[in-house]
Order: C-alpha cells, then structure tokens, then sequence
C-alpha cells in the first residue's frame, strides 16, 4: 500500500486524508467528550488512519458480527479499533463536521470535504457500506447500512452530487436503516469510488478487492484488468 508525500498536521483540514477518515469515523466510529474513535476489520486500514491522526492505539479483537440485513446470521471477523484521546480536537471535530457526541444528534456536514468527495465516500463506503456480487443478475450490489438515518441521508446527497443514484432510506431488519445505490450505477460507482486508491494509500484492501473484482464479474472484463494478480494472489490462504 502506497501513501502521498505528506500527511496534514491538522486533522480538520481539507485534504483527502481526513476526508477518508472523518468518513470512516461517521460510518464506523464515534466521538466522545475526549475522544475519536474508530473500529475497521483491515489492519492496514487500521494502522493508515492512526498515521493520519498522529499516532493512536490500535486495539485488535475477535468480534461477532450480524449479518447487515439479516441479524438472525453472525460471523466473527477481526475488528482493530483506532483510539485518539484528545478532548479539544473531540470537540473541534464535532463542531466542524456536525458529529453526534453523547445526546447531541449532530447533523453531519461534509461540506468541507466538497473537493475530496471521492475520498470521504470511500471512507464512509468502507465503514458502513455493504458489497456484493449478485449471482441471479450478474450484476453489483451496494447498499449503505446505519442506525442513524441522518447519516445515510447525507451519504446519498454526496453520492447524487457526484452522478450516481439511489433509493430512499428504509428501515432494516436489525433496526437500522439502509438504502441501496441504483443498480444502474453500482459498477460505476465501485469503480469510481476506488480511483487513485493505489497512489494515495487510502483504502482497505479486502473492500476495494471484493469491490473491483465485483465489477470485473458484473461488467465482463477481463479479470485483473481493475485489480492485479499480485493483490489476488496475496488474498489467497
């Protein structure tokens, strides 16, 4: 995994960095009075946005995990959580993106991240984003899974302002809410999303694997022309 030349000294400025990981921490985190934390399963992932915040512990744990749309199915996976004890940047962060902290419901404003769209969606889309490769119409499917509708809505907002459609929010079977990208548009945007991953180091690798070969499947590509076989071989046990 590469990485750009310079990482910002301020975790609140505009720059690709922190649009990947305050989306990461909208989706898969949470802010405290005196904290910033965030959980992901890839520990490269893991270890990249400790970097990107200036050193952090990284907490490794075995998790059972539901199925996103059907709580009755659980499977155990890695989960490494990155935590940042710095109460004034809690509180910057919370102010600047409209983070919810204890009983303030927050209101995620991402429009500071305009310029970095891409990055901030790929964060988001890796912290609560849902994946798949649809057998029955050979087609990609993704959806975007949350408790809070709020945040799902601010995600298709971003999504709409960069061409690509999808449905309303709606309740979950494990009390949620969901929404899924147009059919139309989810190669694309599995696509899309990943561009320019590889020079900027930004993204975890099982996500943008299972995403690009996805689309290689859905859109009849040759395999390995979105992901190369160094990566495909590296995955294999």
């Amino acid at each position: 995994m590469s990485a750009p030349d310079s990482t910002p000294d301020d975790l609140l400025a505009r720059h690709p960095e922190t649009a990947y990981f305050w989306g990461h921490v909208a989706g898969g985190g949470r802010v405290t009075d005196r904290s910033v934390e965030v959980t992901v399963t890839d520990e490269d992932a893991a270890r990249r946005l400790s970097a990107i915040a200036g050193g952090g512990t990284v907490d490794h744990r075995i998790a059972e995990r539901e199925f996103a749309h059907d709580p009755s199915v659980t499977r155990q996976s890695d989960e490494y959580t990155v935590q940042i004890v710095d109460p004034t940047l809690a509180a910057n962060a919370a102010a600047a993106f409209g983070l919810p902290v204890g009983s303030d419901p927050g209101g995620y404003r991402f429009d500071a991240f305009r310029a970095h769209r891409r990055a901030l969606l790929r964060g988001l889309f890796e912290a609560c984003g849902v994946v798949c490769f649809r057998e029955s119409s050979a087609a990609v499917g993704v959806s975007f899974v949350h408790d809070d509708a709020r945040l799902l809505a601010r995600i298709r907002t971003a999504l709409d302002a960069e061409g690509f459609d999808a449905e309303e929010p709606q309740p979950s079977s494990s009390g949620g809410h969901w929404f899924g990208v147009a059919d139309p548009d989810t190669a694309a945007f599995g696509e899309w999303v990943y561009e320019g991953a590889d020079e900027s180091g930004l993204y975890a690798a099982d996500r943008r694997r299972k995403t690009l070969r996805s689309v290689e499947r859905a859109t009849g590509v040759a395999v390995g022309s979105l992901i190369g076989p160094r990566e495909t071989e590296e995955a294999k046990p």
